[in-house]
């Protein structure tokens, strides 16, 4: 599952903001936010991919059916589906930056899980017409135009390296540049495996070879997308993200001074790069005061990189909480 201490991506002057309101009843919460900076948005390397990508789509149909080869063909729908899926992450990208409003208390955040769900959704359909045309092709295999295949798909192993390049950082930590970045090094596999694929056509004069490649490279890309699909849908579910040991989580509140116990623990992806955190303590021996969830919003985003933090500390450890159980949520 990962470690409990992640190293955290977050500006080094968190505001770490704690309120405490006293209600009428036995509860007293406090709120522990530690605001984020927007991220960045790559749009210069969305624009730089989906253009590339789009010019490359028009060429490879063109040449594809001008030299019969399906591999060709296959990845020219599944670079289409990649121009897609990179409008998709763009737009998500540029709607989690949106602040919010009455109606969207967090945003537009989880616009990201929601496109990195859409993406891996749409890998596989594109996977599936692929198929589908590959069985078609072996049922009658056409000539293929060898020279002219390696040498479209040569340009594809280029135009998918470097636009899966203009990602490469923002994947490491947010699951839609992932998305992104997949498929266009998904791309840049398919390719390479056509520029092969037209060099033992050419060799050998055996056409099968390349609904066979075509057959190959769509298991490849199946078994790679796999994690991004079951990950996105662990995100929409609201699952603890996986860089997020949540017993660690829970140990580290519990050691907390004065706290006798811990319940309540929810952590959740507010998109596919923040997280949110909301806990009850028992502390007996009273509220600990303001600079106590000042720090705990703090070490939460520097150790966990939980941003958004809510505490509510209860100091009457025998009136039992309505939410005590795990079982309730």
């Amino acid at each position: 599952m990962g470690t409990g201490h992640h190293s955290s991506h977050h500006h080094p002057h968190h505001g770490a903001c704690a309120h405490n309101h006293d209600h009428n009843h036995d509860h007293a919460h406090g709120h522990g936010h530690g605001h984020h900076h927007h991220g960045p948005t790559h749009g210069p390397a969305f624009a730089i991919a989906t253009g590339l990508n789009l010019l490359f789509v028009v060429v490879e149909i063109a040449t594809g059916i001008m030299g019969h080869s399906t591999a060709l063909l296959a990845d020219a729908g599944h670079n289409f589906s990649d121009v897609l899926s990179l409008i998709l992450a763009w737009a998500a990208n540029r709607l989690s930056q949106r602040p919010p409003s009455a109606r969207y208390t967090y945003g537009m955040k989880s616009a990201s899980i929601l496109a990195a769900l859409a993406n891996a959704s749409l890998l596989w359909v594109a996977l599936g017409a692929i198929l589908i045309e590959t069985i078609r092709n072996f049922a009658a295999p056409q000539p293929v135009a060898a020279p002219l295949m390696m040498g479209v798909a040569a340009a594809g192993i280029a135009i998918n390296g470097l636009s899966a390049l203009l990602f490469m950082r923002g994947a490491k930590d947010d699951l839609n540049l992932r998305a992104a970045f997949q498929h266009l090094l998904g791309d840049a596999a398919v390719s390479a495996g056509v520029v092969i694929a037209g060099g033992i056509v050419l060799l050998t004069g055996w056409n099968w070879v390349d609904p066979v490649t075509s057959l190959a490279i769509t298991a490849i890309i199946a078994l790679g997308s796999w994690s991004l699909l079951r990950e996105s849908v662990q995100l929409g579910l609201l699952a603890v993200p996986p860089s997020i040991n949540q017993d660690a989580v829970r140990a580290f509140l519990a050691a907390q001074p004065g706290v006798t116990a811990v319940h309540d623990l929810h952590i959740w992806p507010m998109s596919t790069t923040e997280t949110a955190l909301t806990a009850h303590l028992t502390i007996p021996t009273g509220h600990p005061g303001d600079a106590f969830l000042h720090r705990l919003a703090h070490e939460l985003a520097d150790d966990f990189s939980i941003g958004h933090a809510t505490i509510q500390i209860e100091t009457e450890a025998e009136s039992e909480c309505a939410l005590h159980s795990d079982a309730v949520v």
